[in-house]
């Protein structure tokens, strides 16, 4: 079609014609959604699908991506039979290599979750991947993990199939036309401009693979991503080839390989990767080829060819190297702008756009026909990327790391080495004099635990207990005997003010914040399904004025979401006020003795009753006091305007060590409020969970003028009865395992659930988490009559199960 006029108008229009692009249109036909118009700048899959690996490898790192994958491997199977395009799919199966005991630990760990989204894997000897791959070395495994209906396919041929099919259900696509711009109205898109004309749209989705910065950038709109080199060798013809070798990936050598017609492809995602395309991709790239650096890449070459030693002496037919997006964290850039309405972005894959393309396709027209999409996808939600990552000296940086990470091991906690130090804290330096060892959140740099004297403040990564175990028990234990203190200033914080302000956030809100001055709401928004889109509080500040604070992950969601929700003739304003305050968390039984030493406040509880807020004074600076907890105990929020941050740090620290107060890390915080049972949004609540499921249904203000959002739908649920998926609290039997989180729980043997988050919970002595089980009848008698298990690595460890919170279930710690 690329010889045809533009029309002027499509109710849909595509920029990009890979895998993504036509996946989408392709399953917005299947919705019933004909008018569609694709535009590839070039031809189709000239960008990046043409020279990708073609690898279905199913378990992914999340329950969203595995969906993704599994989704697309089963498309692909029957593509051909409706298109009568070839897609070159051979169910090969894959097989996952583990060359030490942590690796294969990690694995086995990977193995029981792929079960509960139903993968099918199984952990085979070397002895077995010998017979399966006679060509390879087995000598050096610990382990090894087949994956049977794993595949492969020609990336190609698969993308000509989407197409074919979008064709058919009546998508008109346009080769060789670049869109140059995009046009708004009113803060929803409204078209593309090409040298070929206008088109007016009522949707516009951004699938321009490593372009879709820029595009965005046309948009106003931020798509973090970054290309890089990316690399595979093809070998000369070797004997005993075949097309049905398994595909072999090789982590601990930062290799996958495969058979690609009788000779030897084997890719590669090394540890330190070469950026690509700044300050900006060549004008006219297509069917692209960068020449390799035969150098640099000679070490990782001769490594991995060493899994396969007849390579070592075969000729090297290709080494290629193209170009591929990465993502700072590594997760795919899908749905809906926060700040654009009905434009639409799906990029950044990470070089996994062929196994996921099925799978992105269908959730994004999802998405698009239906407003929302069908599952739970926040881990790959653009509306969790940040501004300021649209930055060429932090994308060049981090995509150095991103590339490979992957093929490493993924530990628990495990911190991003690369572009660090995007944010800081007034209180940075104070803090690291502390002992504090920083992670990273949203750019912040935050203490997640601090070290003793002489102790080094770095990780020490292991699946067992990490060098910081002790460290956490000891912050876990001042904060429950006597008094600690979190350093939160990276918290987000909206002020939310005009004359409709309570209107606006009373029908977001599920909790009723009409409140009176000075009081602090905690409470959720819902979407139009009733499943949790924030879990944040609200304090009212004046008739007219509100705090929303936030963790700082969902800043953007957040933020947009009361934009996006606040009607036009509203007079209610957001304004973003996280940098003007610090913000000091003071828990435990000596909270109230430790700041009345500091203020001449009444910290009392009949003079600060739990949920309020007011001004206090602290030396001669003041604070808003919010008397709140995450943690299960008495306790204060103080936030400080940033100029007197300090002052007050310094006051509360040298007051402190009379009553054994102790800084805390965001670790210990984890332990704390998973021991609490309380719900953190992303692991345990999402946009899938309802406040019924989630055991939050008290936050419903179910009677307030107006009502809120999602509302309908949670009455319907209501009126069914208590639901059978209830969020459970675990605490193993055990006091010696660990869990993390994304363990499956057996229930009488058979598997109900799976843990969402989890820690060890010092004071209960043992691990704890949290998860969702289907079939659970309100009431602890019926869980404590069944026999409930957690699967850890394989092995099923015995626990207790409990609807109410296992530590303080009546509250009276917070209530002081």
């Amino acid at each position: 079609m690329s010889d045809m006029n533009l029309p002027g108008g499509a109710r849909v229009v595509i920029i990009g014609g890979g895998v993504i692009g036509c996946s989408v249109a392709y399953h917005l036909t299947k919705l019933g959604w004909r008018d569609v118009v694709l535009l590839e700048r070039n031809q189709l899959t000239s960008g990046t699908t043409w020279h990708a690996a073609g690898l279905l490898t199913t378990l992914r790192d999340t329950e969203a991506q595995t969906k993704l994958a599994k989704y697309t491997q089963d498309l692909y199977r029957q593509l051909e039979a409706e298109t009568g395009q070839a897609t070159g799919v051979i169910n090969c199966g894959s097989i996952q290599l583990a060359r030490t005991l942590e690796k294969a630990q990690e694995m086995r760990r990977g193995l029981a979750m792929a079960g509960c989204f139903g993968v099918e894997g199984h952990e085979i000897s070397p002895a077995e991947v010998q017979r399966l791959w006679p060509l390879a070395d087995v000598a050096d495994l610990a382990a090894a993990f087949h994956f049977p209906n794993d595949a492969r396919v020609n990336p190609t041929d698969v993308t000509q199939a989407l197409a074919k099919g979008a064709r058919a259900g009546g998508v008109r696509i346009f080769e060789r036309t670049q869109v140059t711009a995009i046009t708004t109205d009113r803060g929803r898109v409204s078209g593309v401009e090409t040298p070929r004309g206008a088109i007016k749209a009522e949707f516009v989705v951004n699938c321009a693979g490593m372009w879709a910065r820029e595009v965005g950038r046309l948009a106003g709109v931020n798509v973090p991503l970054q290309a890089a080199e990316h690399y595979y060798l093809i070998s000369e013809p070797i004997e005993g080839l075949h097309p049905l070798l398994p595909i072999l990936r090789d982590p601990g050598n930062s290799a996958y390989i495969r058979e690609e017609a009788g000779k030897i492809m084997l890719g590669l995602f090394e540890d330190v990767a070469r950026p690509w395309g700044q300050p900006r991709i060549p004008e006219n790239w297509a069917f692209g080829e960068i020449p390799p650096d035969w150098e640099r890449m000679y070490p990782y070459i001769e490594r991995a060819m060493k899994r396969v030693p007849i390579l070592l002496k075969t000729g090297i037919k290709l080494l290629f190297c193209g170009a591929e997006s990465f993502t700072p964290d590594h997760n795919y850039l899908m749905g809906e702008a926060p700040n654009l309405r009905n434009f639409f972005v799906a990029a950044g894959f990470n070089s996994l756009g062929i196994l996921s393309g099925g799978g992105a396709g269908y959730v994004m027209a999802d998405w698009i026909v239906n407003g929302r999409p069908a599952m739970d996808v926040w881990s790959v939600d653009i509306r969790r990327a940040h501004a300021w990552q649209d930055n060429d000296r932090y994308l060049h940086d981090r995509i150095v790391e991103t590339l490979g990470i992957g093929y490493q091991d993924h530990w628990p906690f495990r911190q991003w080495a690369t572009a660090r130090g995007v944010k800081k804290s007034v209180l940075h330096d104070r803090l690291a004099a502390a002992g504090a060892c920083f992670g990273e959140s949203a750019g912040w740099e935050r203490p997640n635990w601090y070290a003793r004297p002489g102790q080094t403040a770095a990780y020490e990564y292991g699946w067992g207990r990490q060098n910081w175990f002790a460290n956490n028990a000891e912050e876990h234990a001042a904060v429950r005997q006597r008094v600690g203190v979190f350093e939160q200033s990276s918290f987000s914080k909206l002020l939310v003010q005009g004359r409709d302000a309570v209107r606006v956030l009373n029908r977001i809100a599920n909790a009723d914040v009409d409140v009176a001055v000075g009081r602090c709401v905690y409470t959720q928004f819902l979407n139009e399904a009733g499943g949790i889109e924030a879990d944040l509080t609200v304090t009212r500040l004046a008739d007219d004025q509100f705090l929303v604070v936030t963790a700082a992950f969902t800043h953007t969601h957040v933020e947009a979401w009361i934009r996006n929700h606040t009607p036009e003739d509203a007079c209610s304003v957001v304004t973003d006020v996280s940098a003007a305050y610090a913000m000091l968390n003071v828990q435990g039984p000596a909270s109230r003795v430790l700041l009345s030493a500091l203020s001449s406040d009444d910290f009392s509880d009949q003079g600060f009753r739990f949920g309020t807020a007011r001004q206090v004074r602290i030396g001669y600076q003041s604070a808003l006091a919010l008397r709140l907890t995450y943690v299960g105990e008495l306790g204060w929020e103080l936030y400080v305007p940033t100029p007197m941050a300090l002052p007050v740090y310094d006051a509360l620290i040298a007051a402190g060590g009379a009553h054994g107060l102790r800084h805390c890390g965001y670790h210990t915080l984890n332990s704390l409020r998973i021991e609490k049972a309380y719900r953190d949004w992303s692991h345990d609540i999402g946009p899938a969970d309802t406040p019924l499921e989630a055991g939050l249904a008290f936050c419903c203000a179910w009677s307030k003028p107006g009502g809120f959002i999602g509302q309908q739908v949670l009455e319907r649920q209501r009126a069914a009865g208590p639901p059978s998926r209830r969020l459970v609290q675990f605490v193993l039997e055990d006091p010696a395992p660990l869990l993390y989180h994304n363990e499956p729980i057996y229930r009488d043997g058979e598997r109900v659930g799976i843990t969402t988050s989890a820690m060890y919970g010092h004071t209960l002595g043992a691990s704890v988490a949290l998860g969702y089980c289907e079939g659970v009848a309100p009431g602890n008698a019926d869980l404590g009559g069944s026999r409930w298990e957690i699967d850890v690595a394989g092995t099923r460890l015995a626990a207790r199960a409990s609807l109410r919170p296992l530590y303080d279930p009546d509250n009276r710690r917070v209530r002081g």
